[in-house]
């Protein structure tokens, strides 16, 4: 196992890299770079970057010919330009960039935001706690209730049960996540019929000032809807896997042994079947937090208002932050990554008799 896991790890090496050339290739094309936003800005009149410039919005008025490169950039003087670019780094090519870049990231140096005057490491880890809610309490739950229900179908195949429910759960797998997050808000946060839960946020304005007890409701309260439509995915799927786990399982000779030597229905399917059947969908919990955690974070939290890593990610692309969108990148990727080699030790502990090291790649 061991000779397996340091085949994974120096795996991440060229995997992580070749995900970040690509990306950073990608971003060399993209119209629309922090210095348009800067000149954008001044063109409207804003004083935000007047820590940059040191000069804020009378640079306008200042003579010259401006800079082609950059659209809006003409009668900006081509001084300021170049403090700008010095000032971002794009005043060296794009290679000694992108080799900087990676350096600095080996060493987890993820710089400063452009526009936010903070670490992108302490803007993560503002972040972080409201993606982390959704993705644990989604997967958790989704969990919760695929499991006994994938068992109850497969024990019942064919029955009314595992029609209507198969029925259910494929409405469910349809329906877009955000789709299911507006229709949640419109039935029940007081967009035409009940307003039974909050319409935004975490937390209640004064929640600082609630006893223990009333955080926890109050949390509660807030996290119910999103956690909901960010579940229903997740839960379709797992709850089929499940299903069609338990269903082979249960066709094999060793079930048949078992029965034939006069155990119950439940001794059997708890203590022969389970085992084997869940192998599949236990090892995959880390995966399945993972998909949660990036897939659904950015629709969900923008139609909550929740001040998560989705709309971090979001609003850094828009503003073209790029020290916020290769950090987070970098640092998901390798994440993503880990998690993989997690998820095949997940697999090792459910059942011992899987034996990586046997494995050529």
């Amino acid at each position: 196992m061991g000779a397996y896991i340091l085949r994974r790890l120096l795996l991440i090496i060229p995997t992580l890299l070749g995900v970040m050339i690509v990306n950073f290739a990608l971003v060399q094309f993209v119209p629309g770079g922090p210095i348009e936003q800067i000149i954008a800005e001044l063109e409207g009149g804003g004083d935000v970057f007047e820590g940059i410039t040191g000069n804020g919005g009378d640079v306008q008025e200042q003579a010259g010919g401006g800079d082609d490169r950059y659209l809006g950039a003409r009668g900006l003087p081509p001084e300021f330009i170049a403090e700008l670019e010095k000032e971002f780094g794009f005043d060296k090519p794009p290679f000694e960039r992108f080799l900087n870049m990676m350096w600095n990231y080996m060493r987890f140096d993820f710089g400063e935001s452009y526009f936010r005057s903070i670490s992108v490491v302490d803007l993560v880890l503002e972040k972080l706690p409201v993606s982390i809610t959704l993705g644990l309490w989604s997967t958790l739950i989704a969990y919760m209730i695929s499991i006994p229900m994938g068992i109850k179908k497969a024990v019942k195949d064919g029955s009314s049960f595992d029609t209507w429910t198969s029925g259910a759960i494929i409405v469910a797998f349809a329906i877009p996540g955000f789709l299911f997050a507006i229709l949640l808000l419109v039935l029940f946060a007081g967009g035409s019929y009940f307003r039974i839960f909050p319409l935004r946020g975490l937390t209640s304005e004064g929640f600082e000032d609630m006893n223990a007890i009333q955080q926890v409701l109050d949390y509660l309260w807030h996290i119910t809807l999103p956690v909901i439509a960010t579940t229903i995915s997740a839960f379709a799927t797992l709850t089929l896997l499940t299903k069609n786990s338990f269903l082979d399982e249960i066709k094999k000779q060793y079930v048949m042994t078992a029965r034939a030597k006069g155990l119950t229905e439940k001794r059997v399917l708890y203590g022969h079947v389970f085992r084997n059947a869940m192998l599949i969908v236990i090892a995959g919990f880390p995966a399945v937090f993972i998909g949660v955690f990036f897939g659904s974070s950015l629709i969900i939290e923008t139609i909550f208002s929740l001040d998560g890593l989705g709309r971090l990610g979001f609003e850094a692309a828009v503003a073209r932050d790029y020290p916020v969108i290769f950090g987070t990148l970098f640092v998901f990727g390798l994440v993503g990554l880990l998690v993989g080699i997690l998820s095949d030790l997940m697999y090792v502990f459910v059942d011992p008799r899987i034996d990586f090291d046997s494995r050529q790649t």
